[in-house]
């Protein structure tokens, strides 16, 4: 019996998938036992048949999504000749081996899967990832039965409300606009995805099946299909408005996450935001001829001793830092703001801010804060995540650091602007107890202009020292 072969921290083990250009192993992490998927790519194959920008795309957005049904990256791991992408390890098979011995799914479970898919695509979209490739084979379950979205190499990131052109899928579950070769809206085809899914899950059959791709084609553009008669009205009225041939009347995610049918025993997945934004860099050093054997991908941070070049000039009590950290990048959502309170006194300020902004506090430690939309009157979540990490420079000079993930443009914006009028606040309140100072002061030497210039001593009243302080 031979040796088992090692990469990196990692012991391969038994083949669990294979195509054409790539293989699945189970491996145990010699670390921690945890088992991970690891799949292997033989990268010449890849670069021959000019599959390099696939690869690219899907370990770029796997690493973009984090949520409890979607498969997880770990890391990705480049020799000369192999490129190995660590994943989550589901153990329950793909979905589409229960319709080998079910000839359909009760309702009750039928339904679970679908609102954990409709949750993961939910996330997906918000995040601008169109998966374009949803169906029951790269549907995975869990060894609780959970389900989880694989397999994102034809998937696209893209801006919401943009418009995708490339032709793509598995024909049975292809929406109708993709077919025609015309710009369509990635977040509706997925939709169409979904409903094709669902239906086979109540039914065991496909909606369109045809072995002629011209009459399949057919039949999807006019939405032609037949309910079996043991669908209920409210299974029909899903179904009906999840196939609808027209993208703009196809039923929306909100309004999915609204439907009666869809919320009995729902119970929602939330994704977590990912800080890091995706170093393309290391995603295209694994097609580097010059990458070494069992060289491991690393996220490059950036180092922050920008900030102790700033701590020898901070130690003026007087010094406005605002100026060097007030500054928004609109192409990256990143908002520096300076702040002349202690560390506490700013995340006080940022809780502040946010409930202006209607937003949700999360802290995460002593320095760092994650907001979230907060809506109770209904099911509809925009995955809206802020974080906002406070540096101190000085124990009165701190840094905020402010950084949208996901969600809407306005809300951040409106959260920024709130938080830097509270943070310029101070020196208004500065400027207001100086000047009732210097009031209550002038009162005392009305009343006892001799008291006060005996006891001028022990008081310690400096007129020029306020005036000072006041400019």
């Amino acid at each position: 019996m031979g040796k088992a072969a090692n990469i990196g921290k990692y012991q391969l083990g038994k083949t669990i998938g294979e195509g054409t250009f790539a293989k699945v192993k189970v491996a145990v992490n010699m670390e921690t036992r945890e088992n991970v998927a690891i799949k292997i790519i033989d990268k010449q194959m890849v670069i021959s048949n000019r599959l390099m920008d696939q690869v690219k795309r899907e370990i770029s957005t796997m690493k973009l999504l984090n949520h409890p049904n979607i498969v997880r990256i770990y890391e990705v791991i480049a020799t000369k000749t192999k490129i190995f992408i660590v994943m989550e390890y589901v153990s329950g098979g793909q979905l589409s081996d229960k319709f080998s011995y079910l000839k359909r799914l009760n309702e009750s479970d039928a339904r679970k899967y679908f609102q954990q898919l409709i949750d993961a695509v939910d996330y997906c979209h918000s995040r601008g990832v169109y998966h374009r490739d949803l169906k029951p084979e790269n549907l995975l379950l869990d060894n609780k039965g959970n389900m989880k979205v694989s397999d994102f190499g034809l998937s696209i990131l893209h801006k919401p409300g943009d418009l995708l052109s490339t032709a793509c899928g598995s024909p049975s579950y292809v929406a109708p606009e993709v077919i025609t070769n015309k710009a369509y809206d990635g977040s509706a085809a997925d939709i169409w995805s979904c409903g094709v899914i669902l239906f086979e899950l109540l039914s065991g059959n496909l909606p369109f099946d045809e072995r002629n791709l011209s009459s399949l084609y057919r039949k999807i553009s006019k939405a032609e299909y037949t309910f079996p008669e043991w669908f209920t009205p409210s299974q029909r009225n899903i179904v009906s408005n999840l196939l609808n041939p027209f993208p703009r009347k196809r039923i929306t995610v909100a309004e999915i996450l609204e439907d009666e049918w869809f919320q009995i025993d729902y119970e929602p997945s939330i994704g977590i935001g990912q800080e890091n934004l995706i170093n393309l860099d290391n995603v295209d050093a694994t097609f580097d001829d010059k990458v070494g054997e069992n060289t491991a991908e690393t996220d490059k941070t950036k180092s922050s001793n920008f900030i102790n070049a700033f701590q020898l000039i901070a130690m003026s009590n007087d010094l406005d830092l605002s100026g060097f950290f007030e500054e928004e990048d609109n192409e990256k959502q990143k908002t520096k703001l300076g702040s002349k309170h202690s560390i506490h006194e700013t995340i006080e300020k940022i809780q502040v801010a946010a409930k202006d902004a209607r937003l949700s506090v999360e802290r995460m430690n002593s320095s760092k804060v994650k907001l979230h939309e907060a809506r109770k009157l209904t099911r509809c979540r925009s995955h809206f995540t802020v974080s906002a990490e406070v540096t101190e420079v000085t124990p009165t000079h701190c840094v905020v650091e402010i950084s949208k993930s996901a969600g809407e443009l306005t809300i951040y914006k409106e959260f920024c602007e709130s938080l830097s009028n509270l943070l310029k606040g101070k020196l208004d309140e500065s400027s207001t107890q100086l000047q009732n100072l210097s009031n209550l002061l002038k009162g005392e030497l009305d009343e006892s202009s001799t008291e006060l210039q005996n006891s001028s001593t022990a008081v310690g009243y400096d007129e020029n020292e306020v005036h000072k302080t006041e400019r």
